[in-house]
């Protein structure tokens, strides 16, 4: 999927992997993140996630990266926050209280614009990225994280399309994807019929699964 696939789904519309509340899995696990005060965690690839003040409600400072601007400016207007804009090094940064949206591309960020992270959380990216992207998307996250930070990840396991996200990522993916992570498997939810394109396009099974990572290599 390149840069212009994620822009013409923004631009249409097509955004049904957003979801309007916090996602069940985060609501439950928030804690193994950390305690909130004075810790940072990274969101890549987080559209308008609602799941950003969320995590700024627990207290930690909040960095979502994402590609698409009008996204990251739906977020605060939909949360009714005004934010402060500045531009740096081809990146916007968009600032309300502790939640910040870096607009540009996630494989492109340095620590000069972001800085270092305690932990970081995954909904929709891993399952966002074909598999011959993967390995560069965990590496440019590893990147910019402290080495023991820990993070939640969110993925989907299904039988449906195989040419589109989003992208149905299994355990052993996941351990290929993080290998110097340990991993806890929080346990999976069936979803197949709150999935509704994946089973039209013929899925017989979805699960949302979750597990804890922390950083040990």
């Amino acid at each position: 999927m390149d840069a212009q696939y994620w822009l013409d789904r923004w631009d249409k519309g097509q955004i049904g992997f957003h979801e309007g509340a916090p996602n069940r899995w985060l609501e439950e696990h928030v804690a193994m993140l950390g305690p909130g005060a004075g810790r940072r965690v990274l969101v890549p690839l987080c559209g308008k996630s609602i799941d950003l003040a969320f995590l700024a409600a627990c207290g930690f400072e909040v960095v979502g990266v994402e590609l698409a601007g009008e996204a990251a400016a739906a977020f605060f207007e939909e949360a009714d926050l005004t934010p402060t804009r500045t531009e740096s090094g081809g990146f916007a940064r968009l600032v309300a209280g502790p939640i910040t949206i870096v607009v540009g591309d996630f494989f492109a960020l340095r620590e000069e614009h972001v800085g270092t992270f305690h932990a970081f959380y995954d909904r929709a990216a891993v399952v966002a990225l074909p598999r011959e992207l993967r390995t560069r998307y965990s590496e440019s996250l590893r990147a910019r994280l402290a080495s023991d930070a820990v993070g939640l990840v969110i993925t989907f396991e299904h039988d449906g399309p195989t040419t589109a996200p989003p992208f149905s990522v299994d355990a052993a993916e996941v351990a290929r994807v993080w290998p110097d992570f340990e991993r806890v498997v929080l346990g999976g939810h069936d979803v197949l019929g709150e999935r509704g394109t994946l089973r039209e396009a013929g899925a017989t099974f979805a699960t949302e699964n979750a597990y804890a990572l922390r950083r040990v290599g």
